[in-house]
Parts: C-alpha cells; structure tokens; sequence
C-alpha cells in the first residue's frame, strides 16, 4: 500500500519555511520593491507638477508680461514656483545687480552663470532617487536568482537523505525557491519601467530650460543697455 505524500503549498508556508538565506533575500527584495515604489509615485507627482508650472510659466513670459512683476512674483513665492520660475529668477536678480556702463559681457556672464547654478540644483533634485530605480531594476532579478540556487541546492541536498524521491519530495523546495525569482522579477520590472519614463521626462524638461535660459539672456542683453526699461521684452 503505498502512502500518498501531501505538502501545504500556499504561499505563506512555502516563505515560512524557506531557510535563513532565502527569507533573507526576499525580505530583502520586499524592501526594496516597497521603497521603489514610494519613489515611483513621489517622482511622478513632482514631474507632473513641473511640467505643469512650466507650461504656465512660459505662456506668461511669452506673452509679454512685465519682467519686474514676474521677477517680484517668483521671488514671493519661491518655495511653491516651478524650476523654471527660480531659474528666471536667479538670472534677473543677478542682471539688475548692474548698472549703465557696465561692459555687456560682464553682465550677461554673470547672469547665465546665476540661471546656470540655479539650472543644475533644480535637475539634481529633479533625478534625485532616479539611480536608486535603476539599481533596484538592475540588480534585483540577481538577487532573486541567487535566492533560487540557493533554495534548490538546499531541496536536493535534502533529497539525498531520502531513498525514494518523489514530485511531492521537490515540489516545496523548488517552489519556495522561485517565489525569490518571482520576487526579484516584481521588484525590478517596474523600477525599471519607472526609470525609464522619469529618465525621459527629466531630459526634456533639462531640454526646455536650458532653451529658456538661452532665450532669456538674449532678452535680456537686448535690455542690458537701458537696465531700467524692463516692462516688455517681445
């Protein structure tokens, strides 16, 4: 009479009863999918919101607003302006710092070098965790992968105390070791999907600000001459 083997397979057990290193490593993968995650919605709500600040903010500008009120709004409000705004902003304070007589090279050098620096603090916060999803969609299916050698090196290491082996004998082992991949998989997909659409986007927001500071300067060294007549720049 032979004896039907029977093995509790839900997802639960199986974790349970991993070994040490295998519920490490998808403690481990856990982690790093939940915080991918955090980042995953915190990004998009950010790059929404420069988009949307920069739409609006260039419809102004280009419409002929009067670049001292403009200057006076951003500089009011720079905690809630968008990236562009505080780029404009920082290149105008410095461009009114000087007066008449002043050599046009002078001023427009030191213009650009403000709405530069302001430039590159707002794209470093802008990709700021981007290296984060790119590491977790790059290494996490290694990890799970070595959860899963490890889970299967332990099920036939087991099977060698058994004299007859059966389906029944592997089916835990081998289970417990793919939910690693499994994890690895799920973790690393969408960081990587993630990644690549923040990465694009943050490309071409850089795109437009760096066309705007080119523009602004040349606005403003049109203007460099007569610092004091700044109500239109079309």
């Amino acid at each position: 009479m032979s004896t039907v083997v029977t093995q509790d397979l839900s997802l639960f057990h199986l974790v349970s009863s991993a070994s040490l290193p295998v519920q490490l490593v998808m403690l481990l993968l856990l982690m790093a999918s939940l915080v991918s995650w955090w980042f995953i919605f915190r990004k998009m709500f950010v790059i929404r919101y420069e988009v949307k600040q920069t739409d609006e903010f260039e419809n102004v500008f280009w419409r002929g607003a009067d670049l001292n009120a403009l200057y006076q709004r951003a500089a009011g409000a720079r905690d809630t302006v968008g990236s562009m705004e505080r780029i404009f902003e920082a290149g105008f304070r410095e461009f009114i710092k000087y007066q008449q007589g002043v050599d046009v090279g002078t001023v427009m050098e030191s213009t650009r070098g403000a709405m530069r620096a302001v430039y590159q603090r707002e794209m470093d916060r802008l990709e700021s965790h981007l290296s984060f999803l790119a590491t977790v969609g790059s290494v996490s299916p290694y990890v799970g992968l070595f959860g899963t050698v490890w889970g299967i090196m332990n099920a036939f290491r087991e099977l060698s105390n058994i004299s007859q082996a059966t389906i029944a004998h592997v089916a835990p082992g081998i289970a417990e070791a793919l939910i690693a991949t499994a994890m690895g998989l799920f973790a690393a997909i969408p960081a990587v999907v993630a990644y690549n659409r923040y990465a694009s986007d943050t490309g071409q927001l850089a795109t437009r600000y760096e066309s705007f500071i080119e523009e602004v300067s040349n606005v403003l060294q049109r203007r460099v001459a007569k610092p004091r007549d700044l109500t239109s720049h079309l």
